[in-house]
């Protein structure tokens, strides 16, 4: 631990740094000219301060509110020597942050028990914010663990609808990776992305809760099993909607409205504008992008050109505008994401 000692008279430095070896395991470091001591302090942390009340360049009050203006600095200990008794000059020190007082002449063994007081009100400071810092560390590690588990989960289930499902894996991870780009263009936060990133995998988790009968038809629906179809929305939220974890609540927001259209033509509940989620319009785009340029059992898949225009023709009907530009914004992402999740039998 190191102890800052400041006083402009070489022979109160010399005295106070002779005290100070009757304190064992503790270095000083001293300064005649209360500036360069300020200096010292930007690149270097000392655990008391023992600093004098009258210098000519600067007081020992001026010198304390520059010095608890460093980060962090704000509960080392001040020892302010001085031989001024006013009162009014003891009240302007302790609002600048001197701790305490020592009157000239020192009183040796009062000055060294001083220190010695404040020496080890620092060592528990010290203690508590190692502490504190361990503890922080703790609860990150167990977030992160928490976070780990909740993407595992979320995957486990993604995979179970898609083994239900002619959809493929490389799919859910294109169009995860399709919705955080529009995210970010959007300018939405990095938090932001990467929680969409891991809750648009379960957009369609919901179709675990419909018939095979119905799911893996290679022929076009009839309007009565369409409207059984369309019940994976409401599925999907009332599977994932009962947790409490952020992440799954968003994934079941996003299974809800993924299937709303911008002009209110939509299911399940015929939403509109900005009735609809941001997000549940951000995977509306990525979703049919990617679901229109993936072959299928039962399809070809549509070229890049036609499926883009595709979404062009829909802005403002089935997709938000704003969702729509930002997902042609730097399209070559696009290309990117789509080139590095292959289906099986692209490879």
């Amino acid at each position: 631990m190191r102890i800052l000692l400041i006083d402009d008279t070489q022979l109160n430095i010399t005295l106070l740094q002779h005290l100070i070896k009757k304190i064992p395991e503790y270095e000083s470091i001293a300064f005649t000219n209360p500036i360069e001591a300020l200096d010292w302090c930007r690149d270097n942390e000392p655990d008391l301060v023992v600093v004098d009340y009258m210098m000519p360049e600067m007081n020992g009050i001026q010198f304390t509110q520059q010095f608890r203006g460093f980060v962090n600095y704000q509960e080392i200990p001040v020892l302010m020597v001085t031989a001024n008794t006013e009162t009014s000059v003891r009240h302007k020190a302790l609002v600048s942050g001197v701790t305490d007082f020592l009157n000239k002449p020192l009183d040796n063994s009062e000055f060294v028990a001083r220190a010695r007081n404040m020496l080890a009100l620092r060592q528990s400071q010290k203690k508590l914010m190692d502490h504190a810092a361990w503890l922080a560390d703790e609860v990150s590690k167990a977030t992160t663990k928490i976070k780990a588990q909740e993407r595992e989960t979320i995957f486990c289930l993604a995979k179970a609808a898609e083994y239900r499902d002619p959809e493929t894996g490389a799919h859910i991870q294109r169009m995860a990776h399709y919705s955080k780009h529009i995210a970010r263009v959007l300018g939405l936060s990095v938090q932001q992305q990467e929680l969409l990133l891991e809750a648009a995998p379960m957009h369609d988790i919901g179709k675990v809760g419909i018939a095979d009968a119905i799911l893996l038809k290679p022929g076009k629906l009839t309007l009565e099993e369409f409207a059984l179809m369309k019940q994976h929305a409401v599925i999907g939220y009332r599977l994932l909607n009962e947790s409490s974890s952020p992440l799954l609540k968003l994934a079941a927001e996003i299974a809800h409205t993924h299937h709303e259209k911008y002009d209110g033509s939509g299911y399940p509940r015929g939403l509109a504008n900005e009735e609809i989620p941001l997000f549940g319009r951000i995977v509306a785009v990525a979703d049919v992008f990617d679901a229109l340029t993936s072959e299928r059992p039962y399809k070809r898949a549509w070229s890049i050109e036609d499926a883009c225009q595709l979404l062009r023709n829909g802005i403002g009907q089935h997709f938000d505008p704003t969702c729509v530009e930002a997902f042609f914004s730097e399209f070559d992402e696009i290309i990117k994401i789509k080139n590095a999740f292959l289906d099986d039998n692209d490879h």
